[in-house]
């Protein structure tokens, strides 16, 4: 039975869709004594009771397929010894009639059932007009065959919890009465199997609420099935292989843990996109689990050690790689590969930044020596500068060399330079960088002269 199957069933599970004819089951207490029968023609519930039911009977198709819904088969040995799927098939024909075969079933189910505490057995008795449809999922008016099943739930019945409540009748607050609740159902199973919109004589949906508890004595000693684990067991057991196969070191075997996942995780992505979304899914043999771990990084004497637990473990039903996904060990995976992309881009950046800094002081260094260099030149050749403007009064167009040269000589006892000008030009002179040499610069026009050092020059 596929998902799709499964909802086809479910959703006839209303008031108005719902064809159960009959309702029958019996109640055991703790010491596996039936206390009570019961009997119902289910259409006639009142409908408090029959919504109750009802919920019952949707539990028990509820789930993952392949973890809370798993398909048992008969084995060939149990076909043909004509047994408990006989049973089953008289007690589907029936249609829950034969007082007899409902006993001879009850004790089965008690006699099998690993269960300390009151429990409720329930069987539902249905026969489904299965509509043809097209292609196109529309239905037609003819039916394609007539689907007659049974469906059993086994729910737990417990004490209610003690509690403080209104005493009506006393007017008063006092101890509440305390109350036997069925619970929702812990195992079921609808037989035969809902198997390409037809009955399956051959198969068995079953059903487990817990998935790390299937009660797999029910499913060889009261269905004579093929006990079967769901993908939770599977996962389980598949993880303790390679946890024992790493050795103790925690973080080691944890790496090396995340890397078969994430492996695993990868088979499953390439069948998909070779094959399609509806692809078969792929089985771990023990054939090609060597492939997936060594592919993961382990070494060879690892390897062996896990492929001999596998084969001893899986031999007769590999599982479904898919069931041996840990998606909570994915995600910390997918974490752990994100935080050290990061770490890997920080510590790129703090290379960066520290070559960055590297280059800097080196500019600096140059900066400042070529700095130092001229301030050494300018200090070398340290230019002090005076400019003496004599008033028009004291101004002499005609004193001699002599004179001058008395001037040029006691002023070069103090200064390197003397510049003598008239006083319009001072506030053109002006000091200038150039060449990396400080310069006096004194703008001339072309009627000025020039003397220098008292000789005339042309400019």
């Amino acid at each position: 039975m596929n998902k799709k199957e499964i909802l086809e069933l479910k959703r006839r599970f209303k008031k108005d869709e719902c064809t159960f004819t009959k309702m029958c089951g019996c109640y055991v207490d703790a010491q596996k004594n039936i206390v009570l029968k019961l009997k119902e023609t289910f259409l006639n519930l009142q409908d408090e009771e029959f919504f109750k039911y009802l919920e019952i009977a949707k539990k028990t198709l509820s789930g993952t397929i392949g973890n809370n819904l798993l398909e048992l088969e008969f084995p060939l040995t149990e076909e043909a010894d004509n047994n408990k799927q006989l049973s089953l098939l008289g007690l589907k024909k029936s249609a829950l009639k034969d007082d007899g075969l409902l006993d001879s079933f009850y004790n089965l189910i008690i006699d099998s059932y690993d269960y300390a505490g009151n429990f409720l057995i329930l069987i539902f008795h249905d026969a489904y007009d299965v509509m043809t449809k097209t292609t196109d999922n529309a239905k037609l008016d003819e039916s394609e065959e007539i689907y007659e099943y049974i469906l059993c739930a086994i729910c737990p019945v417990s004490l209610s919890k003690a509690a403080l409540g209104y005493l009506e009748d006393e007017n008063r607050i006092g101890a509440r009465n305390r109350d036997w609740i069925v619970g929702p159902p812990d195992i079921g199973f609808v037989f035969p199997a809902f198997t390409d919109r037809g009955s399956d004589i051959h198969s068995i949906m079953y059903y487990t609420k817990n998935a790390k508890d299937t009660h797999p004595e029910l499913m060889e000693e009261a269905l004579g099935c093929s006990s079967k684990q769901s993908a939770t067991q599977e996962k389980e057991k598949f993880n303790t292989i390679i946890r024992k196969a790493i050795g103790s070191d925690d973080k080691k075997s944890e790496l090396l843990f995340m890397d078969i996942q994430e492996t695993l995780s990868n088979v499953i992505d390439d069948n998909s996109t070779i094959n399609g979304d509806d692809a078969e899914p792929v089985i771990l043999t023990k054939d090609n689990i060597q492939d997936i771990l060594v592919e993961s990084g382990l070494s060879e004497e690892i390897t062996e050690k896990i492929q001999k637990s596998y084969e001893e473990e899986f031999s007769d039903a590999p599982p479904v790689v898919e069931n041996l996904i840990d998606k909570k060990a994915l995600k910390v995976n997918e974490q752990r590969k994100k935080e050290r992309r990061l770490e890997e881009k920080v510590q790129m950046l703090e290379e960066r930044l520290d070559q960055t800094n590297k280059e800097t002081i080196k500019d600096s260094e140059e900066a400042a020596l070529e700095t130092d260099t001229t301030a050494s030149l300018e200090q070398e050749n340290n230019i002090e500068l005076e400019i003496e403007t004599p008033c028009e009064t004291d101004i002499d167009t005609n004193t001699d060399i002599d004179t001058n040269t008395d001037i040029d000589t006691k002023a070069s006892s103090n200064y390197d330079i003397v510049l003598q000008v008239k006083p319009e030009k001072v506030p053109e002179i002006k000091s200038q960088i150039i060449d990396g040499k400080k310069c006096i610069v004194i703008p001339i026009e072309d009627n000025e002269q020039a003397n220098v050092n008292g000789v005339d020059t042309s400019l």
